[in-house]
């Protein structure tokens, strides 16, 4: 059996926040990181790690609320990792996935795991909307998160756009979803 490549995937929420303490010291083939939110699994370097992940290749990732948010998509995502033979390694929950052993207890952890990590971003959704509707009887304005882009940026992806650069470049190149991208070119 041929020893594969150790990928690491690096998620952190914000472009401020430090990605770097998240697979520290552990020891990397390649990594992808992505600035984005977890809520669902449409993120650029993701899907690329995704794409470049091969057989007997081992996808490392922090921990499992890094890889999806919820539990439906982490287990999907490690089911069809494994049938491609490709192990896949939770560093903070010490658990490994693999298609060539059958592991129900760290199934049974990984879904209960899953779950948890599901169930506090429920919980942090609903403190957010309580607190808005809290600002908004009180009659503070409400006027949500930051933008990801300042106007000045905005203006400068539109004219790299239009000299062709990808969208996913412009995203890794400003730290930002790839959404946020096609929201600065939709929007004028």
């Amino acid at each position: 059996m041929s020893e594969g490549q150790r990928i690491g995937y690096v998620r952190v929420s914000t472009v401020d926040q430090n990605s770097e303490r998240q697979l520290d010291g552990v020891a990397l083939d390649k990594v992808f990181t992505d600035k984005a939110s977890g809520k669902d699994t449409k993120r650029p370097h993701l899907q690329l790690a995704l794409d470049y992940l091969r057989e007997d290749d081992s996808l490392i990732v922090h921990s499992m609320d890094r890889l999806a948010r919820n539990a439906e998509d982490l287990l999907r995502m490690v089911r069809e990792l494994t049938s491609r033979g490709v192990s896949v390694e939770f560093v903070k929950e010490r658990l490994t996935f693999s298609g060539n052993r059958d592991d129900p207890m760290g199934n049974l952890m990984m879904t209960m795991l899953a779950g948890v990590a599901q169930f506090e971003r429920a919980l942090i959704r609903e403190r957010q909307r309580e607190g808005i509707a809290l600002a908004k009887a009180k009659g503070n304005v409400y006027k949500g998160r930051k933008p990801s882009l300042t106007k000045a940026q905005i203006a400068e992806v539109r004219q790299r756009a239009a000299k062709g650069e990808s969208k996913v470049g412009l995203a890794a190149s400003f730290g930002v979803a790839r959404q946020t991208i096609y929201n600065a070119l939709r929007h004028p």
